[in-house]
């Protein structure tokens, strides 16, 4: 098998293990996502500054500013993702979070003016549907539950406004200098707010510190990394169908490892979401492949 091929399995298979590193540890979601954020600024900002100082010192105001608001949205995003852990099974969580290719695909018919082909409109509408499946059967199961599901919803938002951001300052700054100040901007802003809400920092056990340091070096470092390091030599679309993977993986662990089994409508609704927003995205592919 192709060399990139691997690296890109071994990045699905890495971010798979973060809901489980997260339900491992015994720490407040806002700290869990401080930590993630902040141990990978640790490695990743020095690296950026060695390798791209100089890009990142010439960075134009209004590229800062939108790549602090990137971050601001990155932010958000494992906030809220975390803490829907919190309320709701893994498969849930996981799965309702993998729909950003569907807001990004409706942000950028209303803000680009990207037109959505009829496969497109029918893989979202699909998508939706998985999603009001999971929603359903949250709420037969209680409203902690649904709480979850729908902040899992929302941090799939979140994270689709980071990527449209990123999308569109990457075509003047280079993915390291991006990466590193997003992640720098995030992690501070989780800081600053786990601060001032006052949450612990410390006096956790040895075993949550574990999962804090595993959750930054596997799936932010490795997983993230390796994704990014395969778009280089595998076609984009490609990539991102291969991290629908990541909620099937996910789920896999949590069977084996947390013992929680998916509730049918999470997995019929899970097969929903996954196959619309393939067909969407196959869809966005082919209407490009027409454009060029």
């Amino acid at each position: 098998m192709p060399r990139q091929y691997v690296v890109l399995a071994i990045g699905v298979i890495a971010v798979s293990f973060a809901a489980i590193f997260i339900r491992l540890a015994d720490a407040p979601a806002l700290v869990i996502a401080t930590y993630r954020l902040c141990l990978a600024t640790l490695v990743i900002l020095p690296l950026g500054w060695a390798r791209s100082g100089k890009e990142m010192r010439r960075l134009a105001h209004r590229s800062i500013v939108m790549a602090l608001l990137s971050g601001a949205f990155l932010a958000l995003h494992f906030g809220l993702w975390i803490t829907s852990l919190k309320y709701t099974s893994v498969a849930t969580s996981v799965v309702l979070v993998t729909a950003s290719p569907i807001f990004i695909a409706i942000a950028s018919r209303f803000l680009f003016g990207q037109r959505l082909r009829r496969h497109a409109v029918a893989g979202i509408v699909v998508a939706l549907a998985g999603a009001a499946l999971i929603g359903y059967g949250n709420w037969r199961t209680g409203t902690e539950s649904l709480f979850g599901g729908l902040l899992a919803f929302a941090a799939a938002m979140a994270v689709a406004g980071y990527l449209l951001i990123g999308q569109r300052l990457r075509q003047g700054l280079g993915t390291l200098s991006y990466v590193s100040v997003a992640y720098a901007s995030s992690g501070a802003l989780l800081l600053v707010v786990t601060l001032v809400l006052r949450y612990p920092l410390s006096g956790f056990s040895g075993a949550t510190y574990v999962m804090l340091v595993l959750l930054a070096l596997v799936p932010q470092l490795l997983g993230h990394t390796s994704l990014n390091w395969s778009l280089r030599f595998v076609p984009a679309t490609f990539v991102a169908i291969a991290v629908l993977g990541e909620p099937v993986g996910a789920t896999l662990w949590a069977f084996l490892i947390l013992d929680e089994t998916p509730a049918l409508t999470e997995m019929i609704g899970g097969i929903l979401i996954l196959a619309g927003i393939f067909v969407a995205m196959r869809s966005t592919s082919s209407s490009e492949m027409t454009r060029k």
